[in-house]
């Protein structure tokens, strides 16, 4: 690394932070002196603006992203024995969401272009695996997948659909918000997320108040009355401080995603022609670039090199959940095999992306990655 120039990081939730003190200070002091800690106000305001913001029917604020899946689907009935349908390549979370329930994952192959579920591939995998009682598409890196035809299939073959949008934040697909397309959706707020909180929060949105009212009384113990369980619940509850934080963050979102288009933009003019496989976007899309992630076939060694130069990279994600040991020869898989998720998971590479990276970051990484490859 130069000794001139600081190491540029992958992501920086502190840079937003940073920036904006004084308003997340404020944030935090309208709480703790509200005297109400949990379940008041604050979580109540930002699920009606999160809501609104993106055309939600509603929204239910829940402790992390992983509750919110399993939460979306305990609220949609499914539970011990019945089986999910998912994706391979996305972080552990989705699959340990779908074991919290008692249900058993099978992992579907990926499209190469957008890392994300492959129609073909789920209507191979329901007919192999009848019955799946939900499937659950993980939009990736901001990308999103393909929403009307996986919902189709998944009509056709008797299963809810459930959008996993924790790095779709303000995502987009034929003018629809991703999360507003299928049955149900969750999203995260881990602080690097697209909008993140300052620690963990998650968030369960439908256009079901019926449904939604199941979540939100399954997130607090089961409880309609208080101290009186009515259903057997948890405790995943989005805390005042977090839904503060997000409150003052969510105005920013918007700005947010636009820079990181732009960063977008610039690495894949400044890339071109490397021989690095670059972000796909299908028509009619808004990516919102949570990751910018490229391909290349000696990816350890360009990451590698990368941060010797300093220039942070990380991979998202190194080994597919199927592959892991925890997983590995338990759960089911497409009839066709998983040979994109493994091809994918061998060369993925996120180069630096948050919206705080200068110009000159972003022609620094840009020269570094085409001097390396």
């Amino acid at each position: 690394m130069s000794d001139s120039l600081p190491a540029i990081p992958q992501a920086s939730p502190h840079a937003f932070f940073a920036e904006h003190r004084v308003e997340v200070m404020a944030a935090m002091a309208r709480v703790i002196d509200s005297g109400w800690y949990i379940l008041g106000s604050e979580v109540q305001a930002f699920e009606r603006e999160f809501a609104a913001q993106f055309r939600y029917g509603g929204a239910v604020g829940v402790g992390n992203g992983t509750d919110a899946i399993a939460l979306a689907l305990r609220a949609l009935g499914v539970g011990p024995g019945d089986r999910v349908a998912t994706v391979s390549h996305t972080a552990v979370a989705t699959a340990a969401a779908i074991e919290m329930v008692g249900a058993s994952p099978v992992f579907v192959d990926i499209a190469s272009d957008t890392y994300t579920m492959a129609p073909d591939a789920l209507a191979r995998t329901l007919d192999a695996f009848s019955p799946i009682k939900a499937v659950i598409a993980v939009h990736l890196y901001g990308n999103l997948a393909d929403i009307p035809s996986l919902l189709q299939i998944a009509d056709r073959h008797g299963a809810f659909l459930i959008e996993d949008c924790a790095q779709a934040h303000g995502a987009a697909l034929g003018g629809r918000f991703a999360g507003s397309m299928a049955h149900a959706a969750t999203l995260s707020f881990y602080p690097t997320k697209n909008l993140g909180a300052a620690g963990d929060g998650g968030m369960v949105v439908a256009g079901d108040a019926e449904y939604l009212h199941r979540v939100r009384i399954l997130r607090e113990y089961g409880w309609e009355r208080r101290y009186i369980s009515d259903v057997a619940g948890v405790n995943s509850r989005l805390d005042e401080l977090q839904a503060a934080i997000l409150r003052m963050r969510l105005p920013y979102l918007d700005a947010g995603n636009k820079r990181r288009a732009a960063i977008a933009a610039a690495y894949d003019q400044g890339l071109a022609g490397t021989g690095l496989v670059l972000p796909a976007v299908q028509a009619g899309a808004v990516q919102v670039y949570h990751q910018y992630a490229v391909r290349h076939p000696d990816r350890d060694r360009l990451l590698a090199r990368l941060k010797e130069c300093g220039v942070g990279a990380n991979i998202h994600y190194p080994v597919p959940v199927h592959c892991q040991p925890a997983y590995a020869g338990r759960c089911g898989l497409d009839p066709a095999g998983l040979a994109t998720t493994e091809s994918v998971a061998g060369q993925i590479l996120s180069l630096p992306m948050f919206p705080e990276l200068s110009d000159n970051d972003v022609t620094r990484i840009v020269n570094t990655v085409r001097r390396l490859v």
